[in-house]
């Protein structure tokens, strides 16, 4: 005991055990996300079917998310978010080892609804928790929990392909399963035990009906759009229009994610000394101009230099909208985070496919050029953002 207690004494003010734990379900969840990603090419051929029906089983991935994400955030208001955490991340971490023994692609459709929905409720559980490790820190945390996430998709996705190569499918989501349960087994005893306020749980399970839940949403909905459309679109753009080379056009996403990790490792030191709503903003005009510089771009060159601008301001931009809506007056942190979430991750699931619906007759340079009109709504709705500094007022 005195082992583990001593150096959470030394850095009892930045690394607590509670942040430890939560820092590590987001790499968790973020692995598992991203160890997909590779498996998508060898899911379609195994099943035999079309790039159309394959879009279908993602859109199931998608409504599985949008499902279960209220519903996570209702328990959260009655039982506390260590239990709902703990539940849906022991219940993901099977779920890629189950996608790849489903026999047919009805099996598959319900695999992805399970897969997607409990990416989906997890995330709002640990962002709830994250809520509340910032409250009893008294320090911003939600940045750097984000880039654990994409430093756990990389991971994902990055050693995906080579274990697929050298050992095969099933050894791949078998080392993912056991990676997983193992991070969760680390975590497990460090999870910050909430409380539910007495009265959240004579609640009913149902949407807040003040507007300030939504307006927060609404800035999720609009940052997260974005970083969806280059996630989706961004090397298509830089091969078609702008003339890159294959090796080159993935950089585009490559810039954009590295910048968007590294400053979110830096976002919550940034937001103690600046507060919330001024670092939104700052954000906010970064992104703006990355965005618009990229679909203005000359040639593939700054078109990337303008994704990795844009990562810098889309970084911090979603982790302040989810503390604000973890930290609003009068409602518990479950309900205002699936409302973020819900909204927030229904712009990234579903507004690419209309994108590039919209970019057969438009292109996608103007696309890019058009999409930060959004950061204009945000920046209109940023002053709502001094509630993800109410953990460190109290």
């Amino acid at each position: 005991m005195d082992q583990r207690s001593a150096p959470t004494a030394v850095r009892q003010g930045y690394m607590t055990r509670n942040r430890l734990a939560v820092s590590l379900l987001f790499l968790m969840n973020g692995f598992v996300t991203g160890s997909w990603a590779p498996k998508i090419p060898e899911f379609k051929d195994r099943l035999g079917i079309s790039e159309s029906v394959l879009g279908l089983l993602i859109l199931m991935f998608g409504i599985g998310s949008l499902v279960l994400m209220p519903i996570a955030g209702g328990f959260i208001a009655r039982v506390g978010s260590q239990k709902v955490v703990k539940v849906t991340a022991i219940l993901l971490s099977p779920l890629l080892l189950l996608l790849t023994l489903l026999p047919n692609v009805w099996a598959a459709a319900v695999g992805m609804f399970l897969l997607g929905g409990f990416v989906g409720a997890m995330d709002v559980a640990m962002n709830a928790n994250a809520v509340e490790v910032e409250k009893s820190m008294r320090r911003a945390i939600m940045s750097s929990c984000h880039a654990y996430w994409s430093l756990g998709g990389l991971i994902g996705a990055g050693i995906g392909g080579f274990l697929m190569a050298r050992f095969g499918v099933l050894p791949h989501v078998l080392v993912v399963t056991v990676l997983s349960l193992t991070v969760i087994a680390i975590a497990w005893p460090m999870i910050l035990a909430d409380k539910p306020h007495p009265a959240a749980t004579k609640e009913k399970l149902r949407l807040p009906m003040t507007p300030l839940p939504w307006l927060i949403g609404i800035m999720a909905l609009f940052s997260m759009v974005p970083e969806g459309t280059v996630l989706d679109w961004g090397a298509l753009y830089l091969r078609n229009e702008l003339g890159a080379s294959v090796e080159l056009s993935g950089f585009g996403f490559a810039a954009f994610s590295a910048t968007m990790a590294t400053m979110r490792f830096a976002g919550d030191h940034v937001r103690d000394r600046f507060g919330a709503k001024r670092t939104l903003r700052i954000c906010t005009v970064t992104a703006l101009v990355g965005m618009v510089l990229a679909g203005l771009a000359p040639n593939a060159y700054v078109a990337i230099l303008g994704f990795a601008i844009a990562g810098i301001g889309i970084s911090n931009m979603v982790p302040i909208a989810f503390s604000a809506a973890g930290n609003m007056p009068g409602l518990q942190p479950g309900i205002g985070l699936s409302v973020a979430t819900f909204m927030g991750y229904s712009g990234m699931l579903f507004a690419p496919s209309l994108i590039g619906f919209v970019a057969e007759h438009t292109g996608f340079a103007i696309i890019f050029a058009s999409v930060p009109v959004l950061f204009i709504v945000v920046l209109m709705l940023s002053h709502h953002a001094h509630h993800a500094d109410h953990a460190k007022a109290h």
